[in-house]
């Protein structure tokens, strides 16, 4: 596995090869060794899967609020997604600032998120399916959000999104 840094400190991309022959290939999703020497403390302890029919389905903004701030490893295992994560971090000098990667299941890349970032992601195909390891266990009454179009963070969607739940639309802005 190897880790690459972001405009974002503590947000990294991560890739692993996937060495191929007759059969198809083989990738490492996750390993305790490769965050370890990366310096990375993240030990998952639930996956989720979230699929998705449709393209330009949007999901997102969410995180969870403090103590239950959460750190996700998060990967697209089918089609392809723009995946998104919005710095809020108090007295970080990139609060309000977002970096986005395009995941899929073809280039293997991963997002890690560390705590206090939001997070959402818009597909790009249909049948995306998106893989989350996650370090804490999910609170419900924890679970904030905020706009996906929200003007402090003036995320560049690739496109407008198409299909998203209720909640998620009638999200209030951050600030």
């Amino acid at each position: 596995m190897e880790f690459f840094a972001t405009p974002i400190a503590g947000l990294m991309r991560v890739e692993s090869n996937a060495p191929e022959d007759g059969r198809g290939n083989f990738r490492r999703l996750w390993c305790a060794d490769s965050f370890t020497r990366a310096g990375i403390a993240f030990v998952p302890r639930q996956t989720s899967l979230s699929t998705n029919i449709h393209s330009h389905t949007l999901r997102g903004l969410h995180w969870q609020a403090d103590p239950y701030g959460e750190q996700k490893l998060v990967r697209c295992v089918a089609g392809a997604i723009w995946d998104v994560a919005v710095d809020l971090r108090n007295g970080s000098a990139t609060r309000f600032k977002w970096h986005a990667e395009l995941l899929s299941a073809e280039n293997g890349r991963a997002l890690f998120i560390p705590r206090g970032f939001a997070h959402g992601f818009l597909t790009l195909s249909p049948g995306a399916a998106v893989d989350y390891m996650i370090d804490v266990p999910f609170m419900p009454d924890a679970v904030r959000g905020a706009r996906w179009n929200d003007p402090a963070f003036g995320i560049d969607w690739p496109a407008p999104p198409a299909l998203m739940s209720e909640r998620d639309r009638d999200r209030p802005d951050y600030v």
